[in-house]
């Protein structure tokens, strides 16, 4: 099987390393030169315009976007709308609004392509080897892009959801979620770190890794993060916030379907942004180690 990815930052090299370790022919394309030469460093071929990795692909295409959400992902669809053949499948694997997805599958479908959303958990190690994706689409398409699911995915780490929009819906949601878990995470050790005892944080994250009720993912990227800095002195607390929280919020609003804890840890970030809390700085450290995503320093 044959994939065209674009997008190689630390999520889209990651999934392509993922798919050659799978015997699966990898060809790709970024806007940035040097996320090209670190492909080629990996054995990726790479393309150096967007027109010449889909003249390189056979038809019909499957192709892979893994940019950032929001503009640079419509950009990249608008192009492949405009490159692209009837029959390719695109897939967006990115954290698009799922209204989003909705009208690009029907801008798709007017050029009879196939239309695939793909919420993408599991951060880059998940991108890297045996992640967890949920996918959005035509499901008698579906079943020839089932494959590449299947040997990228962790064993059950892939469901196909329903129609597009599926699958990025999904996705809102298991984020929202992730907003509370983190935020529940990152109070406790604040509790901790007011308490009149001296924690060893790291060794309380990983004993509780094993065998808690609250074991699981999270808590070993605790551990992780507090063997690097104990304390996390080195980190402010700012808890960034990318969209999905805010976006299974507005969508609790809209079916008047109550989620306290979502909305109450979303407020939280926000409120991060004005003051400093060991809240803060345990889910911008969990955010760091399981996405890369960006955290402010001291």
């Amino acid at each position: 099987m044959e994939i065209g990815l674009i997008g190689l930052g630390k999520m889209g090299l990651n999934l392509a390393q993922n798919m050659q370790d799978h015997d699966l022919t990898v060809k790709a394309f970024d806007l940035m030169p040097e996320a090209r030469t670190r492909a080629a460093e990996v054995g990726v071929t790479t393309a150096d315009t967007l027109a010449a990795l889909i003249d390189s692909l056979q038809t019909p295409r499957l192709i892979w976007v893994m940019v950032p959400a929001g503009k640079p992902t419509k950009a990249t669809l608008q192009s492949l709308r405009e490159l692209a053949s009837a029959g390719d499948r695109i897939i967006d694997g990115g954290n698009s609004y799922y209204q989003d997805s909705l009208a690009e599958a029907k801008a798709f479908d007017a050029k009879q392509m196939h239309f695939f959303d793909v919420g993408s958990s599991g951060g880059m190690s998940g991108a890297r080897a045996n992640g967890n994706f949920m996918i959005g689409g035509d499901k008698a398409v579906f079943a020839t892009i089932e494959p590449l699911f299947e040997a990228i995915a962790q064993p059950g780490g892939y469901l196909y959801t329903g129609p597009a929009g599926s699958g990025h819906y999904l996705k809102m949601v298991h984020n929202g979620i992730e907003y509370g878990m983190m935020a529940a995470i990152g109070e406790g050790f604040d509790v901790l770190a007011n308490s009149p005892f001296d924690y060893d944080n790291e060794a309380v994250a990983a004993m509780w890794d094993h065998g808690s009720v609250i074991r699981g993912w999270l808590m070993e990227l605790a551990a992780d993060a507090f063997s690097k800095d104990p304390k996390l002195e080195q980190l402010k607390g700012v808890m960034h916030s990318s969209g999905e929280g805010a976006w299974t919020v507005e969508e609790g609003i809209r079916q008047h379907t109550p989620t306290p804890v979502i909305t109450a840890a979303l407020m939280a970030r926000y409120n991060s942004e004005r003051t400093d809390t060991m809240t803060g700085k345990v889910v911008a450290a969990l955010r760091n180690e399981f996405g890369g995503h960006p955290i402010d320093k001291n």
